[in-house]
């Protein structure tokens, strides 16, 4: 699906942006590419620069609750510095490599309920708009999905995602937010956790795997959070046995006391204390394979795709993608009394 509006910066008469992502997912660290498709209006204009936000939906923790808002975690000029004729179509292609923290938004061809998009920004004679926006859909790397097969292998159940915003201390976060995935306990650990809570912290070289356990209380113990992390290659993904690696990392997790819990070594930093929500990676590069590999019939590919039947309140897919237009739509018009 594609937005295409005409920038109301620009007047009646000015020119339309509609911007056109390649197909398919893509994977964190992978390259992102397509077109945008310029219309003139009813005079020639000189076309300062054309720039992409991706933008993410994000929760925030504060002292009155929770909120949710639009966080632009990266941005790209992709053209500009030419004039552009009334009437005129034009097209600019466009080829830029997503974070590697960029948060996963499908599972196994199921939406996750993580709402991403990519916003088109047109500068023309010194005025902005923020004219298109189409969603964005980012499939695991191999390794998360090695690790999540694992999981629901082992009889972990797939509870929820959302992107929470705020830093994970004690790690390599570059990004202003980070993704929880939230599962429901294996059988052989149901009597000791009540959830496990993932995130995925990818670099170029490997990636951090960060776990968190909501720990049942005892009769002589109350409950508590645990947390811990661990280290991989994107080389492991096909060559470890995961469901002993995942295995002993959840046992690792579960023996953890309560004076190594999450606002211990590895805290929730103050999300305010962080800065603006307006967030921007800092340089980055390389680009993963395409996941080739089976998998998709195992009991996580199982449990991703009935939530995505009740994701995000009974959202389906089409829904979920309706949503990120009707969400940044709102976000535009408030952001653009600042430009």
């Amino acid at each position: 699906m594609v937005f295409k509006r005409l920038l109301g910066a620009m007047g009646a008469g000015g020119p339309s942006v509609d911007t056109v992502l390649d197909g398919g997912a893509v994977a964190p660290g992978g390259i992102l590419s397509g077109q945008v498709h310029l219309q003139g209006g009813g005079a020639d204009v000189e076309i300062e620069h054309i720039g992409l936000d991706l933008i993410a939906r994000v929760e925030a923790e504060h002292e009155d609750g929770e909120s949710e808002g639009g966080v632009a975690f990266d941005r790209f000029t992709v053209g500009g510095g030419f004039r552009l004729g009334a009437e005129e179509r034009r097209s600019v292609p466009f080829s830029v490599p997503l974070p590697w923290e960029t948060p996963v938004s499908e599972l196994y061809g199921q939406p996750l309920g993580i709402v991403l998009g990519v916003r088109t920004e047109l500068a023309v004679a010194g005025a902005r708009d923020k004219g298109d926006l189409d969603p964005l859909t980012v499939r695991p790397l191999p390794v998360q999905e090695a690790v999540l097969e694992a999981l629901g292998q082992l009889g972990f159940g797939f509870r929820s995602a959302d992107l929470e915003y705020g830093h994970i201390g004690g790690t390599g976060q570059q990004l202003p937010f980070y993704q929880e995935i939230e599962l429901t306990p294996a059988p052989q650990y149901a009597h000791a956790v009540s959830e496990i809570e993932l995130t995925f912290l990818a670099t170029p070289g490997g990636m951090e795997v960060v776990l968190e356990a909501d720990k049942r209380g005892g009769l002589f113990e109350s409950g508590h959070d645990a947390l811990t992390r661990f280290t991989v290659s994107h080389h492991d993904a096909g060559t470890l046995d995961w469901n002993s690696e995942v295995d002993g990392w959840i046992r690792e997790l579960v023996g953890h006391r309560a004076s190594y819990g999450s606002h211990a070594s590895y805290g929730h930093d103050d999300p305010y204390a962080a800065g603006s929500a307006y967030g921007h990676a800092p340089g980055h590069g390389g680009h993963d394979g395409r996941h080739s590999g089976p998998g998709v019939g195992t009991a996580i590919a199982a449990g991703a795709a009935g939530l995505a039947v009740g994701v995000v309140g009974g959202l389906v897919a089409a829904e979920v993608i309706d949503e990120v237009g009707d969400f940044f739509e709102g976000d535009d018009d408030e952001e653009g009394e600042d430009d």
